[in-house]
């Protein structure tokens, strides 16, 4: 039930209106004798009844957990394989790697890691790259880009944003792209190998294209002047200080994945919110390469270029399938039957008490 206030508007009078002609006449103060003004508007007010309360909660319940469990079979029938590569331990393959490997390395250390799948992946295969102990949602780093430059403005090229400093500049030249994001980029280098009965590895074909935002793909980052001959676009600017190639070398057997479009470069401008956290670097899919859905016994060879050991960070290689719902994630359907749980437990327990204690007088007779 609901209660309505509908008043009339009302006849009023200014104060000091008689003198219309007078010199010494006051004006009032009085707001306008309107509806909004006088506070006189419609007014709607819910009441909170047992046949209004009672029925919310069972309905929501009963939607909000099907819904949950949909959720929760989806996300615990994506399959995900996972593998630390930090090189903490001195058993790991990469721990050598791992304690001789700094920023300043200019040439990178490989190790390689061999892994059995318990089961064969299905349809498409998604890499990713994981990193821990890693805040990227620090206010300074996160303003520490300029949009402008990497939509493929010009002007913004020769002039980076102030924003970027300490890493808008180097040599002179400006830094392309600029800032502490760009400078920090993830680049190991991950590829897979398929092992047959003979110990013979095959390299699974892994793409490189087709995990980022189409928005940001098409819309946000453009290269300067296009495509073509992106060594004469960035002509007149320097590499990231911790960068071992310049930003049209990212990829130069594909001119739709170089430059500020790589797809890469792309995913990695994508700031994450937590200190851990998992960004795409490749695609497996079935229909160009058959091993996507075979991979079984397999050979990981890592370039290590990323050291993370100096702020206590860790790295990871995720193997993952997709659902309609997207990558794996139960937190979705637990939330969703949690809530309707409550709310049908709720509804419940409302009902028992108000069948209990409902002592009010049905009868038509107005008491003395």
């Amino acid at each position: 039930m609901a209660s309505s206030y509908n008043a009339k508007e009302e006849d009023g009078h200014h104060s000091g209106a008689a003198n219309h002609g007078g010199t010494g006449a006051v004006k009032s103060k009085k707001p306008d004798n309107t509806a909004f003004k006088q506070q006189r508007l419609p007014a709607w007010q819910p009441i909170l009844t047992a046949g209004t309360v009672l029925p919310a909660f069972f309905v929501i319940g009963l939607i909000f957990i099907p819904i949950g469990i949909g959720l929760y079979v989806s996300s615990n029938n994506i399959k995900e394989f996972e593998i630390d590569y930090t090189g903490v331990e001195v058993s790991n393959p990469c721990y050598t790697c791992a304690r001789n490997f700094t920023w300043n390395s200019t040439t990178p250390c490989r190790c390689t890691i061999n892994f059995t799948l318990d089961q064969p992946f299905e349809n498409n295969v998604f890499m990713y790259y994981g990193l821990s102990n890693f805040y990227q949602n620090h206010r300074r780093y996160v303003k520490s880009r300029d949009d402008s430059q990497l939509n493929g403005d010009l002007s913004a090229l020769a002039k980076p944003s102030k924003e970027c400093e300490p890493y808008h500049t180097s040599e002179g030249l400006p830094i392309a792209p600029c800032g502490a994001i760009a400078n920090s980029l993830f680049n190991d280098t991950l590829e897979l190998y398929y092992l047959d009965n003979n110990n013979t590895r095959t390299r699974i074909s892994m793409l490189k294209k087709g995990i980022a935002w189409w928005t940001d793909k098409h819309v946000k980052f453009r290269n300067p002047g296009g495509n073509d001959n992106l060594s004469v676009a960035f002509k007149g600017t320097s590499k990231p200080v911790n960068w071992r190639k310049p930003v049209y070398e990212l990829d130069t057997s594909d001119p739709d994945n170089n430059g500020f479009i790589n797809e890469d470069f792309i995913v990695w401008m994508r700031t994450a919110a937590l200190p851990t956290f998992r960004s795409s670097t490749a695609l497996c899919r079935s229909q160009h390469d058959h091993r996507c859905v075979e991979i079984k016994k397999t050979k990981e060879d890592i370039d290590r270029n990323y050291p993370v050991l100096s702020f206590d960070g860790s790295k990871r290689m995720i193997l993952s399938t997709i659902s309609w719902m997207g990558g794996k994630n139960p937190f979705l359907g637990i939330a969703y039957i949690t809530v309707g749980s409550i709310c049908f437990f709720l509804g419940v327990v409302l009902l028992i008490i108000h069948h209990k204690y409902d002592t009010r007088n049905n009868s038509a007779d107005i008491p003395n």
